[in-house]
C-alpha cells in the first residue's frame, strides 16, 4: 500500500470531506487551541479515523518545508487510472467532458496549482506522462488545495500516443497559458 502525507487545514479537511476511506490515520499538534483544527479532529473521530497528538516539531519532521498548520493525515495514494481509461472517464462526463493534458511538470507547487485549477475549471481526467514529471507528494496536496485527493489523474507513458489513441473518444481544443 502506497501512502502518502497530506499537511494543512485545507488539504486534510478536503480528504476528510471527499475521501475519507482513504485517510487512514490523523496527527495533530498537542494542546492546540485551532478550533479549525478542533473541528477537524470532531470530524475524523466521527468518520473512525484514529486520531494522535504529536509535539509540533514532530509534525515539522514528518512535513519537512510545509506550513502543515497543526493538522497531518496519513492518506493512501490513490492509484493513477490507466491511459486506457481516459475513454470511460470521457464517455462518463457526456458532451461537457473536458481534458487537461500536462507535459513538463516537474514542480510539486505547480503539479498542485494545476490540480486546482483543474477542478475550478471542471475537468473531467488529467492527463500526465509516468516519467519525468512531478509525483503526487505532500507539496502537491497543499498546492491543490486538497484536490489531489480527488482529481481523476490518468498516467500516460508517451503523451502522444495517449491522444492518438483517443482522439476519436476525446476532442482536444488546445489550451495555451504563456
Amino acid at each position: 500500500m502506497s501512502t502518502d502525507l497530506i499537511a494543512g487545514i485545507n488539504p486534510v479537511g478536503s480528504a476528510l470531506r471527499n475521501d475519507s476511506a482513504n485517510v487512514l490515520e490523523l496527527l495533530v499538534e498537542q494542546g492546540t487551541q485551532n478550533h479549525r483544527v478542533r473541528e477537524l479532529v470532531s470530524e475524523a473521530k466521527g468518520l473512525g479515523i484514529e486520531v494522535w497528538q504529536r509535539p509540533r516539531e514532530a509534525l515539522d519532521k514528518m512535513a519537512p518545508g510545509l506550513r502543515h498548520q497543526g493538522v497531518v493525515a496519513r492518506y493512501r495514494r490513490a492509484a493513477a487510472h490507466a491511459a486506457a481509461d481516459l475513454a470511460t472517464l470521457v464517455a462518463a462526463a457526456g458532451p461537457q467532458a473536458l481534458v487537461l493534458i500536462l507535459d513538463g511538470v516537474q514542480d510539486p507547487h505547480n503539479l498542485g496549482a494545476c490540480l486546482r485549477s483543474a477542478e475550478a475549471a471542471g475537468v473531467t481526467a488529467v492527463v500526465v506522462p509516468k516519467d519525468r514529471a512531478a509525483d503526487v507528494t505532500p507539496a502537491v496536496h497543499k498546492g491543490s488545495a486538497g484536490v489531489a485527493s480527488r482529481a481523476p489523474r490518468v498516467g500516460a507513458t508517451n503523451l502522444s500516443t495517449a491522444m492518438d489513441e483517443h482522439s476519436e473518444a476525446v476532442v482536444l481544443r488546445p489550451l495555451l497559458v504563456g
